[in-house]
């Protein structure tokens, strides 16, 4: 048998027709870049949040770059993050010229520690930027906490905990913005790259807005408005010469440096057909991740943790091993994919060496990069599927582990 780490052909079965149809209606339209589709996108998604703003984007890497962006944070500037995640959250923070300070994580639940995030707050810290890892929200009680004492923006990385809550929140929506991505991996996937923003502050909405067009056009007039309001200065875009909203020309007129980070519309239209579907596909990770749990505790890993009031939904099941790479092999000759997540903690990455951080300095983070995987988890994984890889988990046990 074999069984990859994520099949996406499961999911895509369900919904084969439904996605034709919309994609052959997107390409008739002649309408590719911020039409009909994306805008009705972005309210369903913001429906299903509960947020006032959802703003579409290129990616889940841009939607952190625009966030920071938007918030005013660039060179000089300090932002606190975790060391155990994806490469993009802390090149984000490079990418505006602001500089990542890593805190270590909890080893139990795998996100930045907020008991240790005080001692590393300067005069040059501007934002926190918890990553709700693997599909389990942040402890966002201590975080915002944290950041009203010392008046920090927080941006939620919740590109990997997509339908996620904390103490009935949905993940992304607690801070000043939420960062989302739409990789063809997450729990909402499109068939190419896609991001979201989300934001309950009307200002900041405006500038994302206009951010992600280039800052032209009447969304970027609003950014250039929003941003003078924000930052206290006079209102002078009256005195900007501009055209009118309907005239064609205007995305010639510039307002502020922006991107360009527009979701399209075939990536929307796929996105409109999985979204009524991510509940259902998130209960399924759940459940598998449940049996998993159950049936695995007699064997020697180390399973996810689930923290007190708050629904995890397990973009990835991550195990932990004292044996990894043997079992990895073992896995790998049965035919069973996994994945190593994260092998190099960000503090680490040969790109960081200038920041001065050395093995030892966040311990938690170096112990897990050396013992956690993924085994294989998606929607529509069969039963026989999985008691193929549990029987293969406790055979390799019993054959090679020491009694």
């Amino acid at each position: 048998m074999n069984i990859p780490l994520l099949n996406l052909s499961r999911q895509h079965e369900v919904i084969q027709s439904k996605l034709t149809e919309a994609l052959l209606k997107v390409v008739d339209s002649n309408n590719y870049i911020m039409g009909a589709e994306v805008r009705a996108f972005e309210a369903e998604i913001a429906a299903f949040l509960g947020c006032r703003h959802a703003i579409s984007c290129g990616n889940g890497t841009d939607a952190l770059v625009l966030s920071l962006k938007a918030l005013g944070i660039g060179a000089g500037d300090e932002v606190i993050t975790s060391p155990f995640t994806f490469f993009a959250t802390a090149e984000a923070v490079s990418a505006v010229g602001a500089t990542p300070v890593f805190v270590d994580v909890d080893p139990v639940t795998f996100n930045i520690d907020a008991a240790q995030i005080e001692s590393k707050i300067t005069v040059r810290t501007k934002a926190i930027l918890p990553v709700h890892v693997f599909g389990q929200p942040a402890d966002m009680d201590a975080l915002l906490a944290l950041a009203r004492r010392y008046r920090l923006h927080v941006v939620e990385d919740g590109c990997q905990a997509i339908g996620a809550s904390y103490k009935g929140s949905m993940a992304g929506t607690m801070g000043d913005i939420g960062c989302f991505s739409f990789f063809p991996t997450k729990n909402l996937g499109a068939l190419g790259d896609g991001g979201l923003i989300v934001t309950n502050d009307d200002r900041l909405a405006a500038i994302l807005k206009g951010l992600r067009v280039h800052g032209s056009g009447p969304a970027g007039l609003q950014a250039l408005k929003a941003m003078q309001q924000l930052g206290g200065g006079a209102d002078n875009a009256s005195t900007v010469r501009h055209p009118e909203a309907d005239d064609p020309g205007a995305k010639y007129y510039n307002y502020v440096v922006g991107a360009n980070s527009r979701l399209d519309e075939i990536q929307a239209a796929v996105l409109r057909i999985k979204l009524p579907h991510l509940k259902n596909w998130n209960e399924d990770r759940i459940r598998l991740a449940d049996v998993y749990r159950r049936e695995l505790s007699v064997s020697c890993l180390q399973h996810p943790a689930l923290a007190e009031d708050v629904i995890h939904v397990h973009h990835l099941y991550i195990v932990q091993s004292a044996c990894r790479e043997e079992l990895i092999s073992y896995l790998n000759e049965k035919g069973i994919a996994t994945g190593i997540y994260y092998p190099v903690p960000l503090h680490l990455q040969k790109v960081y060496e200038r920041l001065g951080y050395r093995e030892g300095d966040l311990p938690v983070a170096e112990y897990l990069s050396t013992r956690t995987f993924a085994l294989p988890l998606y929607p529509g994984m069969s039963d026989s599927e999985q008691n193929y890889i549990i029987a293969a988990i406790l055979q390799f046990e019993k054959e090679r582990m020491p009694q």
